[in-house]
């Protein structure tokens, strides 16, 4: 008996130690336990490689008691290649860093394909804002980039930031020696402009006044009209796999906002003569299609519309001014948004015509600024908001005479109250407008500006306008920056019949058909470049582009008076 009681208990005994253990956790899916080496320590076990995440537990779900697999931790990893905006976008996810791709479980990096979960990033080839090169091939670019000593820049280095050469070199492969400098973002366009003749790539977020934008393949990222599907300088961006969502890219064309500036428009004299022989429009017919192309025109017209204005005489020496109410239509169909009344030829046949003539751009929704029904009205800025962007125009009448100055009960063009102007500007930044400032200046057939104009409008600069320009050339002038600010002393003539100009010595010169229209560009509520578009007028009355050789002795003339 007692050989089976001891047997029992023996067999016993080896259940219980095949059910488990009799104290302590239970062991885990026969796992060997780690080893505990100190306080706090995690080590892994012996069996799981080195360098992997811990597996995924199953705990219980609080609410419906189901298992639930818990999440394994997240490292992100961001490509050198990957822009600063982007960068900082990925970073707001608070996922922690990974230090290399291979320990991370995200991965944010060039992408070869485009889908709704990439981001697309558009970048800019771009040189220091006194260049005449308007535009180059991708095949010139790339050439460049392999080390070719012939083109557009024949072998000046492309100035970029690290970023950018790690995409463009994801892209391109390395480029050949000596045909990259590298600076930090917020040094490019300084050292470029040091480092004349110059070029760059950057991203479209990082524009700068101060930069050119290049065309590539004849698409340019600051046109309204441009076509990212034919423009070569983009690249996509995709996190893999997409745990969270990226932002699109770096360029909506829903925030950008292009602006035609134009000089004097004076439809008189043979001007007006040719309109009557060849029509109303005949002036605008090799301009009209860029000015429409603007979200906003500029036109700065300096004479009333009056009912039984004279028959034109083109070669008459009278200087009193007025114009059909028929040709308004020209201004109409080169697209006019708002009209600047700073001229010194708006009161030259009394208050009624330029009354009228303002109930005329009334009937066309058409803004006015620097002039008006009394003094109040001419100093009210034209508020203008497009595609997010807060434009305000404002502008004075310098030169006079006073006679053409608004008072407090009569209509005239705005004077200039430079204490006031100040005000208003700064007034105007501070509720997110971005100043547009014109002026009816001194007249002078130079291409600089004198030392009295230069304060001026550098002054207004200083109080905080964006552009500075001048609406009283007959001759195009010079410009240059501040701060930030784009100051052009004179635009010259849009429609006016200055075929030449009789000098004090007796000279002619001929600079008075030369045309800049500044096409500014806005983005996102920032001032970020400008072109200059170049014509030169033809038959007393219509503006038409330049050739290439005729643009490249203006602008290089108009770059030397600049001091550029």
């Amino acid at each position: 008996m007692l050989g089976k009681k001891k047997l029992l208990l023996l067999t016993l005994i080896l259940l219980l130690v095949a059910c488990g253990p009799l104290w302590g956790s239970p062991a885990l899916n026969g796992a060997i336990p780690s080893q505990d080496v100190g306080p706090g320590s995690n080590t892994l076990t012996p069996f799981q490689p080195k360098g992997s995440l811990p597996p995924s537990t199953v705990t219980a779900n609080p609410v419906v008691g189901e298992p639930t697999q818990t999440s394994v931790p997240q490292f992100l990893w961001i490509s050198p290649a990957v822009p600063d905006k982007l960068r900082q976008s990925a970073l707001a996810s608070g996922l922690p860093l990974a230090v290399e791709s291979a320990a991370a479980t995200l991965r944010l990096d060039i992408s070869r394909a485009t889908d709704s979960a990439s981001a697309t990033w558009i970048y800019a080839l771009v040189a220091p804002f006194p260049t005449t090169t308007d535009g180059v091939s991708l095949a010139e670019l790339q050439n460049s980039w392999a080390g070719a000593s012939n083109g557009p820049f024949a072998g000046r280095p492309l100035w970029m930031d690290e970023p950018t050469l790690a995409a463009f070199t994801a892209l391109w492969g390395a480029p050949a020696v000596g045909r990259v400098s590298v600076a930090s973002a917020d040094l490019l366009v300084d050292s470029a402009w040091a480092d004349r003749p110059a070029w760059g790539i950057i991203p479209f977020e990082a524009l700068d006044p101060r930069w050119k934008v290049l065309s590539v393949d004849d698409q340019s990222p600051l046109h309204n009209d441009f076509n990212p599907a034919a423009y070569p300088l983009k690249i996509s961006f995709s996190l893999q796999p997409p745990a969270f969502l990226l932002i699109s890219g770096n360029r909506d064309l829903g925030k950008l906002t292009v602006l035609a500036m134009t000089g004097t428009t004076a439809l008189v004299r043979a001007t007006a003569d040719r309109m009557e022989k060849h029509g109303v429009l005949y002036p605008g017919e090799g301009i009209r299609t860029v000015l429409r192309a603007a979200d906003i025109t500029h036109i700065s017209n300096e004479i009333s519309f009056m009912e039984d204005c004279p028959t034109p005489d083109p070669w008459t020496e009278s200087l009193r001014f007025c114009s059909n109410p028929r040709y308004i239509a020209l201004l109409e169909d080169v697209g006019t948004d708002v009209v600047e009344l700073t001229g010194n030829h708006l009161l030259d046949y009394g208050q009624a015509p330029f009354l009228n003539t303002l109930d005329m751009y009334d009937q066309h929704n058409w803004l006015y600024f620097g002039g008006g029904r009394d003094l109040q009205d001419s100093l009210q800025p034209a508020l203008v908001e497009d595609h997010g962007n807060k434009l305000a125009f404002i502008g004075c009448n310098f030169a006079g005479p006073p006679n053409d100055w608004a008072t407090d009960s009569s209509p005239g063009s705005a004077p200039c109250d430079f204490t006031e102007l100040e005000t208003e500007i700064a007034g105007l930044r501070l509720q997110g407008y971005l100043p547009v400032m014109t002026f009816q200046y001194n007249e002078y057939y130079q291409s600089f500006p004198t030392v009295e104009e230069r304060q001026d409008f550098l002054e207004m600069a200083s109080a905080g306008a964006v552009i500075v320009s001048g609406s009283q050339a007959h001759m195009p002038a010079s410009m240059e920056f501040s701060a930030g600010t784009f100051v052009h002393y004179g635009l010259g003539n849009l429609f006016f019949d200055q075929m030449s100009h009789l000098m004090s010595d007796g000279s002619l010169i001929y600079d008075t058909r030369n045309v800049f229209v500044d096409r500014h560009v806005f983005y996102d509520g920032r001032y970020i470049g400008t072109e200059l578009l170049t014509y030169i007028i033809e038959d007393y009355a219509r503006p038409r582009p330049m050739t290439g050789p005729e643009r490249l002795e203006f602008l290089q003339n108009i770059f030397s008076a600049a001091g550029w």
